[in-house]
């Protein structure tokens, strides 16, 4: 499959700066998305804010229309909200818990749901279960399928999994997670804050109930955007944490009614350039291929880890039997902050995946702090080499 990343440098202003590998944190985005959004603020400074919402009124439901085509699903599962974390903790939230009740999670939780998690086992004396890995390093399904069927203990209430975990290249097998939930009748909620825009989703084959995405890593969309996927069925069986009249109707002075569809989920003021980049960002993903998209970013990612493997000195802690455009290592006598800043001085953008933010999973492997580089399609071998010359 030829790509064309001549055209893909060329929508991408940015690359002319530096080596950005850093997509996984937030990815560059084109110039299409960019004019998007100046083009929007510039309405609302010549018309007013809520002038320019309304003439832009179609290209807003573009937005969840983009979406929906996207991940495979009716508009009206679609709400939009200001990042990922919005999105899942209004999914999250929204579920009820009672004493007893199980929460089934993987050792690769994404650190925030984890404190999300433990908030709401304090509260409401819910308990939270670590699935084990597998030896591949990915969410076990044997494991989740035994505690599935465990009479002992109270109900499971959710299974809630990251697709693809900020520590690592790792791809969790999301649709067999998702067939087990189905099977025994529980809500599986996925994030897909690193998985969305550097692979093909489809929450059907997923199975996912609910699902949360970003749009500023693999979407290259604006920051301070982000998407929540709620299934029509499990639809009623949530109410959002907080309401306004965006998400509700006030029909009389002490009664109220939920909307119907996923903009429940949704408050009333919103960052509508930076919706309407999401759009953007969306179709311009769509129109590149998820498929091509997935086969550039795995290549490279692959091709960087043999970079880094053939170095003496440096080890690379990816996992999983399917991998993606993360690649996290380590440089034996030098902190993961120093390697990131020697990168950064030499015009190199990488990130540092910090053990706070996966203590069920880095410690456990014995792991402190990794360097992450994370590739794009617009990225180049020159700019792979780019990472390894620098290297302390």
């Amino acid at each position: 499959m030829v790509f064309d990343v001549e055209r893909a440098r060329r929508d991408t202003p940015g690359v002319r700066r530096v080596a950005h590998l850093n997509n996984a944190g937030a990815a560059l985005p084109p110039s299409q998305v960019t004019e998007a959004v100046i083009a929007h603020l510039r309405r609302e400074a010549e018309l007013g804010g809520y002038e320019a919402a309304e003439a832009a009124a179609e290209r807003i439901q573009a937005t969840y229309t983009a979406i929906a085509r996207l991940i495979g699903c009716a508009v009206d599962e679609v709400a939009v909200v200001e990042n990922a974390t919005r999105a899942w903790d209004m999914a999250f939230y929204g579920l009820s818990f009672s004493p007893g009740d199980r929460i089934l999670t993987s050792r690769a939780e994404y650190g925030s749901n984890v404190i999300a998690f433990l908030q709401v086992a304090r509260r409401t004396g819910a308990v939270v279960e670590i699935v084990e890995d597998d030896e591949y390093g990915q969410i076990c399904l044997d494991d989740l399928r035994r505690r599935l069927d465990s009479g002992g203990g109270g109900e499971v209430k959710l299974i809630a999994v990251t697709h693809v975990p900020m520590q690592g290249g790792l791809v969790n097998p999301a649709e067999q997670v998702g067939a087990l939930a189905r099977e025994a009748g529980v809500p599986f909620l996925l994030d897909a804050c690193q998985s969305v825009g550097q692979l093909p989703l489809d929450v059907q084959r997923l199975g996912a109930d609910l699902l949360s995405a970003t749009g500023r890593k693999y979407l290259r969309g604006p920051r301070g955007t982000g998407f929540l996927y709620v299934r029509r069925s499990i639809l009623d069986h949530l109410e959002p944490p907080f309401l306004d009249l965006h998400a509700a109707t006030w029909t009389a002075p002490e009664h109220y009614e939920i909307r119907p569809d996923a903009r429940r989920f949704e408050a009333w003021e919103t960052n509508y350039a930076g919706k309407i980049g999401l759009g953007v960002a969306v179709d311009y993903a769509l129109s590149w291929g998820l498929d091509a998209i997935e086969a550039r970013v795995t290549a490279l990612a692959e091709s960087l880890r043999a970079r880094l493997q053939a170095l003496d000195g440096v080890h690379v802690h990816d996992q999983g039997q399917r991998r993606c455009g993360i690649v996290t290592f380590t440089v034996e006598g030098v902190c993961a902050q120093d390697v990131w800043r020697r990168l950064a001085a030499c015009g190199v953008n990488t990130s540092v995946s910090p053990a706070s933010s996966a203590r069920l999973d880095l410690p456990h492997r014995g792991l402190s702090d990794l360097v992450r580089a994370s590739v794009h399609y617009y990225n180049t071998d020159d700019e792979l080499d780019r990472l390894v010359t620098a290297l302390p």
